[in-house]
């Protein structure tokens, strides 16, 4: 039997169809794309149940370094004048410091001012009548707390007449605030659990740790507030440290359990 030869050839072609078409039906091993995504793509995690806490923590310590803010302020005819004055003043100031044990280290020129006085109390005067304020302070650091009034007496008869407050503060607060830290985690881990146990629950472990920038985190004391003192002073100046108190904040997040 004579059979035309694209017959044959299409009969090839139609039973190769057919054989792929059996192999990919029946193969397991060969899917179609979507089929293929939808068995890849992870199933959506359960969001775990938090509490998010803000614990604090109090250190109430002694302070055992003080720092002051000394100047010398004069008031003359001419700029020259008052300079040079000023310069004399503040020259016995820092003599004076010396004497009492203040290192070099520990004194240091906070503001330098020179400005003329064109108004009087009926307004603007002549150029004549104009005077020259010159003015000069020194920040200082006190660290025999013992001495503070000693200090502050002995500067004011070498000619200081301005005293800027007294502060009181700790040379190195790291370990305070260690403390303070380890109280904050004390006092988060307290709140959480009892804002657990009001709604039966449970807490778990901490999931998130952030120190509160700002909510604290510094000393706070008594501090003598700014004031001005004529020449020569007081006979004796009191002065009392009292205790500072440095209040640390850190936001907790924990997990919350069954």
């Amino acid at each position: 039997m004579n059979t035309n030869p694209i017959h044959r050839l299409l009969a090839v072609i139609l039973a190769a169809a057919l054989l792929l078409t059996g192999l990919f039906a029946g193969g397991s091993w060969l899917q179609t794309p979507v089929a293929l995504a939808q068995e890849i793509t992870p199933a959506t995690p359960t969001p775990a149940r938090t509490i998010t806490v803000v614990g604090e923590g109090v250190v109430n310590i002694e302070p055992n370094v003080a720092r002051t803010n000394i100047g010398v302020e004069v008031l003359r005819p001419t700029v020259e004048e008052a300079a040079a004055e000023n310069a004399a003043i503040v020259e016995s100031l820092l003599a004076t410091l010396s004497e009492l044990g203040i290192a070099d280290a520990d004194i240091q020129t906070s503001g330098f001012n020179v400005y003329a006085e064109r108004y009087g109390a009926g307004g603007p005067v002549s150029e004549e009548e104009v005077q020259y304020r010159v003015s000069n302070s020194v920040t200082v650091i006190i660290r025999n707390l013992d001495q503070v009034g000693a200090v502050l007496d002995a500067a004011i008869k070498a000619g200081a007449n301005n005293i800027y407050g007294v502060e009181f503060l700790l040379d190195d607060a790291t370990a305070v605030r260690s403390t303070a830290r380890a109280l904050a985690v004390e006092n988060a881990k307290a709140t959480a659990e009892e804002l657990a146990a009001l709604n039966s629950v449970q807490v778990g472990k901490i999931l998130a740790v952030s120190e509160v920038v700002g909510g604290a985190g510094g000393f706070y004391n008594n501090s003598i507030s700014s004031f001005q003192i004529g020449m020569g002073g007081a006979e004796r100046t009191p002065i009392q440290p009292g205790q500072l108190r440095l209040t640390m904040q850190l936001q907790l997040t924990y997990e919350l359990v069954e």
